[in-house]
């Protein structure tokens, strides 16, 4: 391998670097909505040059986390109310046909581990521990995500999250009285559908639980 390429190969590993860990410091929330990202302090902060930095930024642009604006700067995308209702649309789609698929499946290990997850929901929401109830949820989408068992979905979902920064509004809409409690029921009503493997009621039941979710969200953004 010659210098060169080995060069393209470094600033190609140093971007996917930087990129993954943006990524995730968006969606958590580390990064809030309408920050300003200096190329400069980014390669600091990751230890690499400018040039993979402003490569990974391009990459969150098209992904919809960052927006470049030219002779402006850099910042951390505030979605609309509008994109807000839209990707929760999509999300009402994906998670409707995932849970739909999933119930077509039967006794599959991620009907198992869903049990569990409903299992542990139940205690933690019991017990008031709001924190660990969000970590349940996260995984309880992702139980969902895998039991539909369709790469594509998958995929397209993933990019939804990203655009999302779900975990931040998971946060905010069970910050509404009385949502972790009706989440949770709503959460057991899917898990009992899919069970039962109607596929049409746990489709019907998840679009609604993501509905919910949604008002829950704007209702404590309004406030």
């Amino acid at each position: 391998m010659d210098a060169a390429t080995s060069r393209k190969l470094d600033t190609s590993n140093f971007q996917e670097r930087a990129a993954d860990g943006l990524r995730q410091m968006i969606i958590s929330g580390e990064l809030e909505p309408g920050l300003p990202l200096s190329e400069v302090s980014l390669a600091e902060t990751f230890g690499i040059s400018r040039t993979p930095i402003r490569e990974a930024l391009k990459q969150l642009q098209i992904e919809g986390l960052v927006e470049i604006r030219p002779r402006v700067g850099t910042f951390v995308v505030v979605p609309s109310r509008r994109e807000l209702n839209e990707l929760f649309e999509m999300k009402q789609l994906l998670e409707g046909g995932a849970a739909r698929l999933m119930a077509a499946r039967g006794e599959v290990s991620e009907l198992a581990a869903m049990r569990e997850n409903v299992r542990q929901a139940d205690a933690a929401v019991e017990a008031g521990d709001t924190a660990r109830y969000e970590e349940l949820v996260h995984d309880f989408h992702e139980i969902l995500i895998a039991g539909a068992d369709n790469g594509k979905l998958a995929t397209h979902y993933r990019l939804l999250m990203n655009q999302l920064a779900y975990g931040r509004l998971v946060h905010t809409s069970l910050s509404q009285p009385g949502r972790s409690i009706a989440s949770e029921h709503e959460h057991r009503t899917v898990l009992e559908l899919i069970a039962a493997k109607d596929g049409i009621g746990a489709e019907n039941c998840m679009r609604r639980h993501v509905h919910a979710s949604q008002q829950a969200l704007m209702s404590q953004l309004d406030s």
